[in-house]
């Protein structure tokens, strides 16, 4: 990607990002040329697409690495991505529209104001989604409040794929589960790691073209089964990063978020991130 007009920012930290895609060729059109032309690398993990995704990702992107997963599932794919990636900060990206590059900024922010990992929330203000069912928000929702109870933490959304971290953190998160759960395992043991979390606004779309994977009671399932068995093991790789103290630590029990709804696509505005549930002492205004 060029490095032309880098935000300042930016220009000491590779930002890579993960886009896991299986017959996706019709959407990476509305994806891949949105990707803010700063970010350093773009990996797109195939999932053995038998129409031209590939193709189409090379056509769009010249510079764009293409790794194929190992495994079948989401979270396969999103794991082979990562042991691809060469960046400090590593973004996840869906290839079916859902997700909006131009709120990468959003993520990169709190990343560089201290947090560990900033995960997406479609219930924040200034989030939304127009592709969610009612049986889903209620089910996100019990296992929000469920993650709340055992873990701690405030976490406002739990089965969303937007994210960005560090790089160095995934040793401690030592993921596992190849598919749509592994966002919840991420969640998850990022607070029982006490990594600086923050939760940053999304909107989530309807995919462009063609039909989701997602499948709602089946996924579910896994989603919570998973959260029962972090619940039973004990997660050993809770120690906390270099560099970070006790009283660091403390914040992941109330998580940060990044709460100014109207910064979600300005490269250029002012991070404001508190511990979810105080006041700002500056007004934060909505759209």
């Amino acid at each position: 990607m060029s490095s032309a007009a880098t935000p300042p920012a930016y220009r000491h930290h590779r930002i890579s990002v993960v886009v896991p895609a299986l017959n996706e060729a019709d959407n990476l059109p509305h994806v891949l040329p949105l990707i803010p032309h700063w970010v350093d690398e773009v990996i797109l993990v195939d999932g053995h697409s038998t129409d031209d995704t590939v193709a189409v990702a090379r056509a769009l992107l010249p510079s764009i690495k293409v790794v194929t997963q190992q495994r079948r599932g989401k979270g396969a794919a999103l794991q082979s991505g990562f042991a691809a990636a060469t960046g400090d900060i590593i973004v996840m990206l869906d290839a079916d529209g859902s997700t909006d590059p131009r709120e990468i900024p959003a993520y990169i922010g709190p990343l560089l104001s201290g947090a560990d990992f900033a995960k997406g929330s479609r219930f924040l203000q200034g989030g939304g989604t127009a592709d969610m069912s009612l049986h889903r928000r209620l089910g996100n929702l019990g296992f929000v409040y469920m993650v709340r109870i055992f873990f701690g933490g405030q976490y406002t959304d739990l089965c969303y794929g937007y994210n960005a971290f560090w790089r160095r953190v995934l040793p401690i998160l030592s993921l596992s589960g190849d598919g749509f759960e592994i966002e919840t395992v991420m969640n998850v043991r990022a607070l029982r790691a006490k990594l600086k979390i923050a939760e940053v606004p999304s909107f989530e779309a309807p995919r462009v073209h063609g039909e989701g994977r997602l499948r709602t009671f089946p996924d579910g399932w896994r989603v919570l089964k998973t959260i029962v068995r972090e619940r039973s093991t004990h997660f050993i790789s809770g120690e906390l990063l270099p560099g970070h103290t006790d009283q660091d630590a403390v914040l992941t029990d109330r998580a940060m978020t990044y709460t100014s709804a109207a910064q979600i696509k300005s490269e250029a505005s002012p991070l404001v991130v508190l511990p979810t549930g105080e006041k700002s002492a500056t007004p934060i205004e909505a759209n």
